[in-house]
């Protein structure tokens, strides 16, 4: 089982100076990852989003870590595909340098930046994000496997050669964004590792590993994006780890009241996040921000994916190391091949994260290694 961790670069009431600074807090954290024993950093990509997600240009940001680390992966989570975003011939290009720089470690994860403000910033149609983000991610493959390249689909490219080829052979892993059943299900149809959402805790993510299994174990190949097959789950782990147990679960589920509330935001026109101060009942917050979402969707009659009720849900790894290690061995007996931690949420300070990052590395994680052996 690997361990890794998210960044969003989320931030409560932004001026450019704060800004900054969580920026320079995410590489910070970043670093400290490798130095605890993380195997792999993603990095979000979104646009436009204020407060939820600052991380616009996260390719700039993933080379700036891979310059100050040696051994963790750099993880894409995700690249925005749809073509109004970015051609897919230079996102190809992109991770190819990045993977020559940093010596083989890029990994690339797919999704359709299909919220109304990224699309309008961009000019993207919502009905192009699935099509064209599944095309794209054929178009790349096929480009880092072919050392000449042309496609014709809905758009015309080459013939010509992506330069510089990657490190890893043919291409480095890929995977994709799976916050629904129906998302999980084409990841692996297509053959790509899956990015899933945590935050509706373990038996949610027991059901989603049932579904992508279920999915795997159906396919026919013929919807592969690749000749390499890339049948990896990774699984969100919102965490916050100190000494004292009593503020981490304090900080965690006020963080991730923010990040329910920012997704609702975004997402469902729900009103701007609020930071709210540190010794409010966050959890019991949370409780009725659940039970008012669910009455709403249940009233209005419509799915509650995206912006689901699994963001109220508190019962995370917020505590001591050993409440994280009790809900990690959750995640283990699931199945999960990764676990992705959550630590960096918009009204978390960056002690705490910093301690976070130490407490998982110096407890957490070599538990599960030594089970391993």
């Amino acid at each position: 089982m690997k361990f890794s961790m998210i960044f969003e670069a989320q931030l409560v009431d932004p001026t450019p100076e704060r800004e900054r600074q969580v920026i320079r807090d995410c590489v910070e954290q970043a670093v400290h990852a490798e130095e605890m024993g993380f195997d792999r950093i993603w990095a979000v990509e979104h646009h436009s989003l204020t407060q939820y997600a600052h991380m616009s240009a996260s390719e700039i940001f993933l080379t700036w870590v891979a310059a100050r680390t040696h051994r963790i992966r750099i993880g894409h989570g995700v690249v925005t595909m749809p073509f109004g975003y970015q051609h897919p011939v230079r996102v190809a290009e992109r991770a190819a340098m990045l993977d020559v720089l940093c010596g083989g470690r890029v990994d690339i994860g797919a999704g359709r930046g299909a919220t109304r403000q990224e699309m309008s910033m961009y000019g993207v149609r919502p009905e192009d994000t699935g099509p064209q983000t599944e095309e794209a991610l054929r178009i790349v493959s096929s480009a880092w496997r072919e050392e000449t390249f042309e496609w014709h689909g809905s758009i015309d490219i080459g013939p010509g050669a992506i330069l510089p080829r990657p490190v890893q052979d043919p291409h480095p892993p890929l995977f994709m964004a799976c916050s629904r059943h129906d998302t999980l299900k084409l990841a692996a149809e297509l053959g790509i590792g899956a990015l899933v959402m945590g935050f509706a805790g373990a038996d949610d993510v027991r059901t989603m590993r049932k579904v992508y299994d279920e999915a795997i174990a159906a396919r026919t190949g013929e919807r592969l994006v690749s000749t390499e097959v890339n049948d990896h789950l990774s699984a969100l782990c919102p965490t916050i780890v100190l000494d004292d147990a009593e503020r981490a679960l304090r900080l965690g589920t006020r963080g991730q009241r923010f990040f329910a509330e920012s997704i609702a935001h975004w997402y469902g026109n729900g009103p701007e996040p609020t930071g709210y101060a540190e010794e409010e009942d966050h959890a019991a917050a949370l409780a009725r921000g659940r039970e008012e979402l669910v009455a709403r969707l249940h009233e209005a009659n419509i799915p509650a994916r995206p912006v689901d009720t699994g963001t109220y849900n508190a019962e995370h790894a917020y505590g001591s190391a050993e409440t994280a290690i009790a809900y990690v061995e959750q995640l283990r007996e699931i199945g999960v091949d990764e676990v992705m931690c959550l630590i960096q949420m918009g009204t978390v300070p960056q002690e705490a994260c910093m301690e976070t990052i130490r407490q998982w590395g110096e407890k957490v994680i070599p538990h599960f290694r030594a089970l391993e052996g």
